[in-house]
């Protein structure tokens, strides 16, 4: 009789469990399945694996939309471990498939491209291409990702729906993401899960927040023109220099004096260019930067004020200016934001996988910026730092600095994490719809 009225207990509490909606899976699953999987990516082979892959991409960076090399590899490797995939999209882009093919479609991605940056780390598998470097992890990105996908492959008939992989070009300023989107290649997900190396973060952890998280960033290019002439005769010029050093201070007031303090925005000038003598005039400068804000209302502001600044500031001194915000070629990044439910779901695996609440961390916002967002407004999306810090080698340094220096003990870790997030996510969907 007891044996029966436990058995009873058992059925109502997990009835509840199922019905209530706040808990679609047993904590000793999670465990089960996390220790499994990060087990497992841990074993000598598979890690050997892995570090063979990284140093492989990061010997050989390529720049956004030139990933053809990378993109060869990736394929390559998907095909030895039988898993199909669409290619071309947006010119070197994968979607890997790995399940049944039916719903739901969860997304797992991993940016690509390099930056042009000359690496100064004196190893043996420094970059073999001069003037580029992997100085943001993308190369730990696309073998995180890689490694997922063994561990996945592994488990592909188990998985109630269908794991995507999102190979993307042209994160670095290029929005890579975008063009994804734009060809269709991300239609129908139900979500998107991503993960970023963070030098700052210690090996074990992981950290982000929900809702807003990271800045929305567009570019601007500003060109000045008067009328040159000799230094020793500035009234018969009309110098662009002034106009130029008069609207990079104004530009600053919008910051301080049209900005509630309260809200989060910037407008950096990164680059000047003038003339070449010191006793003359030129006829032309340029200047450009960026401009960021956690909102989308807050981006179209800063760019209206820009471009507004710079013409009048230019005008009181006699020239002419144009603003180009270049937004074919640099197209701007909005705000990104994490789905409340998606964030609470990777931050429970990220627990479980990693030991406890202490190893998954409430991040500040920042003002960095990311092309993940492009996705975070089309799905429910996710976006975390993984940690790849390592006191005894002397890493921590922060990210595009060609003296970066990642602990490769990180790719196990987002390994199985990513692998961990997608097959419990598919579960979680499974025993809602049931």
């Amino acid at each position: 009789m007891e044996r029966m009225f436990l058995w009873a207990l058992f059925f109502v509490l997990l009835s509840f469990c199922v019905s209530s909606g706040k808990e679609t899976e047993l904590p000793l699953e999670l465990d089960h399945l996390t220790s499994e999987l990060l087990e497992s990516a841990r074993t000598p082979e598979f890690f050997d694996w892995l570090v063979m892959s990284r140093r492989k991409l990061h010997e050989n960076p390529e720049l956004s939309f030139q990933e053809f090399e990378t993109s060869e590899f990736i394929r390559t490797e998907l095909e030895s471990l039988g898993i199909n995939f669409t290619w071309p999209i947006a010119k070197t882009g994968i979607v890997a498939s790995i399940g049944s093919g039916a719903q739901p479609w969860f997304a797992l991605r991993a940016d690509m491209d390099a930056l042009p940056i000359q690496e100064m780390v004196e190893w043996e598998h420094k970059s073999k291409n001069d003037g580029k470097m992997h100085a943001c992890g993308h190369d730990v990105h696309v073998t995180m990702l890689l490694g997922a996908a063994k561990l996945l492959q592994q488990r592909r008939n188990e998985l109630k729906g269908t794991v995507k992989l999102v190979f993307q070009p042209g994160e670095e300023g290029a929005a890579g993401a975008y063009h994804m989107l734009k060809e269709g290649a991300l239609d129908k997900f139900q979500g998107i899960f991503g993960l970023h190396v963070a030098p700052d973060l210690p090996i074990g952890t992981i950290g982000s927040r929900a809702g807003p998280f990271m800045a929305g960033s567009g570019r601007f290019l500003a060109t000045i023109q008067g009328s040159g002439g000799h230094a020793a005769m500035p009234h018969k010029a009309k110098d662009p220099v002034l106009a130029m050093s008069l609207a990079i201070i104004s530009l600053q007031h919008i910051i301080s004096r049209e900005t509630d303090p309260l809200e989060s925005r910037v407008i950096t000038v990164g680059f000047v260019k003038g003339g070449q003598a010191g006793n003359v005039i030129p006829e032309t400068v340029t200047f450009g930067g960026t401009f960021r804000s956690m909102t989308v209302e807050g981006l179209s502001y800063l760019q209206q004020r820009i471009k507004e600044v710079i013409e009048f500031q230019s005008a009181v001194h006699q020239c002419n200016a144009t603003v180009d915000f270049m937004e074919e070629k640099s197209r701007a990044y909005p705000a990104t934001v994490n789905d409340e439910a998606l964030y609470s779901h990777a931050k429970k695996v990220g627990e479980h996988l990693l030991g406890g609440e202490s190893n998954v961390r409430l991040l500040p916002m920042f003002m960095a910026a990311e092309d993940f967002s492009f996705y975070a407004q089309k799905m429910p999306a996710a976006f975390f730092m993984i940690g790849a810090k390592n006191e005894s080698m002397k890493s921590g340094i922060q990210l595009h600095s060609p003296y970066i220096v990642l602990d490769e003990k990180v790719l196990p870790v987002g390994s199985a994490l990513h692998a961990a997030v997608a097959i419990s996510y598919l579960d979680g969907q499974s025993v809602r719809s049931n």
